[in-house]
C-alpha cells in the first residue's frame, strides 16, 4: 500500500473527516435526483465503490493548501470501476495502492459491467493523468503534496445504447438541480483545502469551477483533457499538460 500523505495527524484527520461528510453528503443527495430518457442507467460509484473511495481519501487527501485538479464525472472504465476519480484500475491498484472490494450499482447496463478492479478495460484519461504523476513525483505522496484530485460530478449517465452521456448533455431542469448539489459540494472541498488554484482538466471543470467558486480567494485554470477523443490530447498529452501546469506556477 502507498504511503499516505504525511502532514499534522490531528489536521490532516480533521481534514480528511470533513471531506468524507461532504464526500457522502453529496452522494446521499444525487441519489434522490432522478433522470429520464435519453438516460437509461445511471451509476453512483460513491454507493457501490465507496470503501475504495473513502481509503482514497483516507491514505491521500488533507494537504492544505494543494492544487485541486477538477474533472467532469466518472468514466465508464475508471471511476466507474474503482470509485477513484480518474481512476485506471492499474494504476490506482499499483502505484496508489489501493485494491477495496467494489459491489455493483442497483441497475447495472449489460454493455457496460462494473466488475471493480477485474475489470480488463484501460481508461484512457486515468492512465495518462496517473501516470503523469507518477511519472512526475514518483510516489503518491510527493503528489498528493502538491494536488487533490476530485470529480465535479460523481454520476455515470449512460443511454440505452451503453453510450456515455455527460452531464451537460442533461436537460436543463436535470442540469440545474444536478450541478446546483455539485456547486455546494465544491464549494465546501474549496473552503476546507483552501487551494490557491483550482485546476480544471477541460474546459467543462474550469466553466463550474469560474461559476461555482465566484466571490472566492482562488485561481482558476484549466489544461487540456486527456480524453482520447481529443486530437490535441493524442498528441503527447503528458508533455502539454506540464507546460501548462508550469504556466500556472504549480510545477
Amino acid at each position: 500500500m502507498a504511503d499516505p500523505i504525511s502532514i499534522s495527524r490531528s489536521t490532516r484527520d480533521d481534514v480528511v473527516e470533513h471531506l468524507l461528510r461532504i464526500t457522502f453528503s453529496l452522494s446521499d443527495t444525487m441519489e434522490t435526483l432522478r433522470f429520464r430518457s435519453p438516460v437509461a442507467h445511471v451509476y453512483n460509484p460513491l454507493v457501490y465503490a465507496r470503501r475504495p473511495h473513502e481509503q482514497f481519501l483516507r491514505n491521500f487527501a488533507g494537504s492544505k493548501g494543494c492544487a485541486i485538479l477538477l474533472g467532469m464525472n466518472p468514466g465508464p472504465w475508471g471511476m466507474a470501476q474503482t470509485g477513484v476519480p480518474f481512476g485506471e484500475v492499474n494504476l490506482v491498484r499499483d502505484w496508489l495502492g489501493i485494491d477495496e472490494p467494489v459491489d455493483k450499482p442497483d441497475s447495472e447496463h449489460p454493455k457496460r459491467p462494473i466488475l471493480g478492479f477485474d475489470c480488463p478495460r484501460s481508461e484512457v484519461s486515468g492512465r495518462r493523468l496517473w501516470g503523469w504523476a507518477r511519472d512526475h513525483y514518483k510516489t503518491p505522496r510527493q503528489f498528493f503534496e502538491h494536488f487533490f484530485v476530485v470529480n465535479y460530478c460523481p454520476l455515470v449517465f449512460m443511454e440505452s445504447s451503453g453510450k456515455n452521456r455527460t452531464p451537460d448533455k442533461l436537460p436543463a431542469g436535470e442540469r440545474n438541480s444536478l450541478f446546483e448539489a455539485c456547486d455546494i459540494s465544491l464549494r465546501q472541498i474549496v473552503d476546507t483545502l483552501e487551494p490557491g488554484l483550482v485546476i480544471g482538466v477541460g474546459r467543462f471543470a474550469e466553466l463550474r469551477a469560474i461559476q461555482s467558486l465566484d466571490g472566492r480567494d482562488v485561481r482558476i485554470g484549466r489544461i487540456l483533457h486527456p480524453s482520447p477523443a481529443s486530437p490535441a490530447a493524442n498528441k503527447g498529452w503528458a508533455e502539454q499538460a506540464t507546460s501548462q501546469l508550469t504556466e500556472l506556477g504549480v510545477l
